[in-house]
């Protein structure tokens, strides 16, 4: 069976992590989310049923952003979705914020240091909904640096840099979150 047949789960800038085993993992080098044509390369139209994309729509601008989502919309089937971890810039911690602010926190080869943009969860949601997606939030922090969590699960695309999957996070103390959206395609 090729590729094109298959129900597709993939992973966008899986960085080498393989947190959701089955998935097809990708790199940039690969799959670029602002060339269409790679894209049609490997899937067709309306041929993949997730994407998962932890720590890389920050690398884009927004109006990147919302091209890439156009392009991942073309290619998902009715109903899929991108389930999506980014940044969170309401979270109200002075280190965090300059870990993952644009530009980095300093050295070129910091994994920060190509960072376009920090979304907050209005920016995030405005973005997908621009490229003609509904949403629905699963953790972020508001304006006042409250936190909340909308029950996902993981069989559905693990986030490691979550509330629920990473170590640092467990207890009462967030350390490290992510703003997790589900992008769906209607």
């Amino acid at each position: 069976m090729s590729l094109k047949e298959k129900d597709i789960k993939l992973v966008i800038g899986s960085g080498g992590y393989n947190n959701n085993p089955g998935w097809l993992h990708t790199q940039e080098n690969e799959l670029s989310l602002l060339d269409e044509k790679t894209w049609g390369e490997m899937f067709d139209n309306n041929s993949i049923a997730v994407i998962l994309a932890e720590h890389v729509w920050e690398h884009l601008t927004y109006y990147e952003g919302v091209q890439a989502a156009k392009v991942c919309h073309k290619f998902l089937k009715p109903g899929g979705y991108i389930r999506c971890a980014v940044p969170d810039a309401f979270f109200q911690d002075e280190e965090y914020q300059n870990t993952v602010k644009i530009g980095g926190p300093g050295p070129k080869d910091h994994p920060a240091a190509d960072h376009k943009i920090v979304y907050n969860y209005k920016s995030i949601t405005d973005m997908f909904h621009t490229a003609g997606f509904e949403t629905q939030l699963l953790e972020y922090f508001d304006e006042k640096g409250a936190y909340h969590q909308n029950f996902w699960d993981g069989k559905d695309g693990v986030i490691f840099r979550s509330k629920k999957y990473d170590p640092r996070n467990q207890g009462q103390q967030i350390i490290f979150p992510s703003l997790i959206v589900d992008a769906v395609k209607i």
